[in-house]
C-alpha cells in the first residue's frame, strides 16, 4: 500500500520511485532503532504532501492527525494469516523480541501480546470510525484478487485522475513478485543487524491461506473459537481463503 500510494502521488512515474528506498519515501512514524534515523527524524526532513506509515492502533494515533483531516488508508488482513506472517517477521526482525517456538508465538498472538496488540482490537478499531473519519478502509484479500480495482479506489479517495494505463503500470510495479525482486521495496537495504533476510525475507510469499500450512487442526479450532469471541461485536468480516 505504501508503493501503490507513493506511486498515485507521483502520478505513475516510477522514476520518482527510484529516489530512495520505500521506508525512507513513505517513513514509518514509530519507526525506532539504534543507529538509524528514527521515524518522526525522517518526517521532519520530509516535505509535504507527506505519506506516511504506521502500525498504530486507532486510539494511540497522535490527535493532530485528526486535527488536520489527514486522509488515512487502513490496510487490513485476514488473522490466520496475520499470525503465520508476523512470526515469520518476529524471526528475522532482531528489532522483536525472540518469538519462541510457533507453538508459543500461536498463544502469544492470540493473547494479544504482541507488538500493536490484538489483531482483533486492531482491525475493528479502526473499522469502526471509518465513516466518521472518512477513512479508506481495505483489505490485503481484495488486492490480491483484483489489484486495479482497489488501486482506482485509493485513486479517488486521493482526489487524483489516472488513466487506466497508468493504473496497469502500478498494478504491475506493486505486484507481490516485483517488489519482492525490488531492493528499493523488499527491504533488504535495512541494515541486518535489524532485518536478518537469511532468517526469512521481508516479502516471504504474500498469498492468502498459507495459514493452512502452519496451523495444526487444534491450532486452527482454537483460532476459530478466538474469532468468534472477538469479533461477535462487530459487522466486519475476512475471508480467510482465496
Amino acid at each position: 500500500m505504501s508503493e501503490i500510494v507513493d506511486l498515485v502521488m507521483n502520478e505513475g512515474d516510477n522514476e520518482r520511485t527510484k529516489r530512495g528506498a520505500i521506508h525512507d519515501r513513505v517513513p514509518f512514524l514509530e519507526f525506532a532503532v539504534p543507529q538509524i534515523p528514527t521515524g518522526t527524524e525522517t518526517l521532519d526532513a520530509s516535505e509535504s504532501p507527506r505519506v506516511i506509515k504506521t502500525h498504530l492502533p486507532v486510539h494511540l494515533l497522535p490527535k493532530e492527525f485528526w486535527e488536520k483531516n489527514c486522509k488515512m488508508i487502513y490496510a487490513a488482513r485476514n488473522g490466520k494469516d496475520v499470525l503465520v506472517s508476523y512470526y515469520h517477521f518476529y524471526r528475522m526482525a532482531i528489532v522483536h523480541p525472540e518469538p519462541g517456538t510457533w507453538e508459543e508465538f500461536f498463544d502469544t498472538f492470540l493473547e494479544g501480546q504482541v507488538a500493536f496488540g490484538s489483531w482483533a482490537a486492531h482491525v475493528k478499531g479502526w473499522w469502526q470510525i471509518r465513516n466518521q473519519r472518512n477513512i479508506l478502509y481495505l483489505f490485503y484479500e481484495d488486492l490480491l484478487e483484483d489489484p486495479k480495482r482497489e488501486i482506482r479506489k485509493v485513486v479517488k479517495y486521493l482526489g487524483k485522475k489516472l488513466p487506466e494505463e497508468v493504473i496497469e503500470k502500478i498494478s504491475q510495479q506493486t505486484s507481490f513478485q516485483a517488489m519482492k525482486e525490488n531492493k528499493l521495496t523488499n527491504y533488504t537495504t535495512i541494515p541486518t543487524n535489524v532485518m536478518d533476510h537469511s532468517v526469512s525475507p521481508f516479502m516471504r510469499k504474500g498469498v492468502c491461506g498459507d495459514w493452512k500450512n502452519q496451523l495444526t487442526v487444534a491450532q486452527n479450532e482454537a483460532f476459530d473459537a478466538y474469532y468468534e469471541r472477538e469479533m461477535s461485536d462487530s459487522d466486519l468480516t475476512f475471508r480467510f481463503q482465496s
